[in-house]
């Protein structure tokens, strides 16, 4: 999850470490990667690719009479334009819609795939209606303008998939990506423009003509809100109260100016100071529970040219704005026996569950921490009072230039409950919880649940 502590938008995110500041090389979400957190987790894919798959049966269906290849040439062009209408309404973080895929970056992920399948089926087999419709002036506009707004769309999302180009060290910069992004709205509004005017056969069912117009209509007003309205509704403004540096981690302490922000602890927001000359909105997961006085704490890693920045740039009195929150990381729905295990940065949610821990939590709990160096280890005062506050609750540093790296073995041992008797939840690098888990299965100890959420962007 973004651990409101490292993972900043402008290196890219895999999982929950990634965006709390891990940065992986980009890639294509395998599909194996969507695990559940909850049962609506299933929903949201379902349902969007319900859409699709209708208006592919609906075009080649209407289109049947007019031969094989002309039927699955608009059947493909059909869903695509679906895909493409509905990564610009997921894009605008419907916060009702959140839940039915689990969280905000598994509906992140089937943004991405809808995206990159919208661009896959367009334009496979072209249908050829010349000899059978009327051509208007308007037509040829539309049918000229949606093939070049496609191609471009193509573009912009090789971008997308390519941000770092594989096998090199090179990398598009996050502000041309984020730019590139925001453009597809325009070019998705010239498709819709396309699918209003082409010429088609006069006497087909205008059924499909209605789906896709409903559907287009609705993206474009998506990516309006998106651009335009969004950004005036959602975010809330905070001043900079604490500032202070552990290595290479800035810990910024915000107090509201107006209404608090309600969250639930493992939860993540949006950050930007326009104030400081910092305008882009980067995910952090909030390394804080809620509070009396609304203030919250992010931790952020420096890892790219943005969020080296901070130290320097930001001051206390510094006005910010915060957009959130999302995400559904919650420790809360694990069972009696959890296990938190921490990557680096990735101790951002374990931070803010640890600081949310009463007398009466009756949970068994035990996190363990890893850290290159013991001087990078940030938090552990706030871990150290929950273990104060709740002896259900114990944790352990694990030091790797020190200790080693951690195994699971080490694990095996340190955990004082039985491993396939609990949940496991994760949050760092995606080789120390893939190592931890094969290793895991290899001993016959896999446990009850793994949680962990995927973060990728970009």
């Amino acid at each position: 999850m973004i651990a409101a502590s490292g993972i900043t938008r402008d290196a890219t995110m895999t999982d929950a470490a990634r965006r709390d500041g891990i940065v992986p090389v980009p890639s294509l979400p395998p599909l194996s990667r969507l695990s559940l957190n909850s049962p609506l987790a299933l929903t949201g894919p379902v349902l969007v690719a319900l859409p699709c798959l209708l208006a592919a049966l609906l075009g080649f269906n209407t289109y049947a009479t007019y031969g094989a290849d002309a039927a699955l040439g608009i059947a493909v062009g059909a869903a695509a334009v679906v895909a493409m209408a509905q990564t610009l309404i997921l894009a605008a973080r419907p916060p009702l819609v959140e839940p039915l895929f689990g969280g905000l970056d598994r509906m992140y992920r089937v943004h991405k795939w809808l995206g990159i399948s919208a661009m896959v089926l367009h334009q496979q087999i072209e249908p050829d209606f010349e000899r059978l419709v009327r051509e208007t002036s308007l037509g040829e506009l539309g049918e000229e303008a949606g093939e070049l707004a496609f191609n471009a769309l193509l573009a912009l999302v090789a971008v997308s998939w390519f941000r770092r180009l594989p096998f090199t060290p090179l990398e598009i910069p996050y502000q041309i990506w984020r730019f590139s992004h925001r453009f597809m709205g325009a070019l998705f509004a010239i498709v819709v423009f396309h699918q209003f005017f082409v010429d088609l056969p006069t006497e087909v069912d205008p059924s499909l003509s209605v789906l896709l117009n409903t559907f287009g209509i609705a993206g474009v007003i998506a990516w309006i809100f998106t651009e335009l309205v969004a950004p005036y509704l959602r975010r809330r403004e905070f001043t900079v109260t604490e500032i202070s540096q552990t290595k290479d981690t800035t810990t910024l302490t915000l107090r509201p100016e107006g209404r608090a922000m309600r969250w639930r602890p493992g939860q993540f927001a949006f950050f930007r100071a326009p104030e400081a000359g910092l305008s882009e909105p980067h995910p952090f997961t909030i390394a804080s529970a809620p509070r009396p006085d609304g203030t919250l704490t992010f931790c952020i890693r420096g890892l790219g040219g943005w969020t080296r920045s901070l130290p320097a740039i930001l001051r206390t009195g510094t006005r910010v704005q915060v957009e959130g929150p999302y995400g559904r990381f919650n420790f809360r729905k694990g069972g009696a026996r959890q296990i938190w295990l921490a990557g680096g940065i990735g101790i951002t949610p374990f931070l803010a569950w640890a600081e949310s821990l009463t007398e009466a939590e009756s949970r068994d709990i035990h996190l363990i921490y890893c850290v290159p160096t013991q001087e990078e280890a940030i938090g552990v005062e706030t871990l150290r009072a929950a273990a104060a506050r709740n002896p259900r609750f114990s944790f352990e540093v694990v030091v790797t230039t020190r200790d080693g790296r951690l195994t699971a073995e080490r694990l095996i041992g340190a955990v004082p409950f039985a491993i396939r008797q609990a949940d496991l939840w994760f949050c760092g690098p995606t080789g120390l919880k893939d190592g931890i888990l094969k290793g895991l299965k290899a001993q016959g100890q896999t446990p009850r649940r793994v949680r962990f959420e995927q973060f990728e962007f970009t």
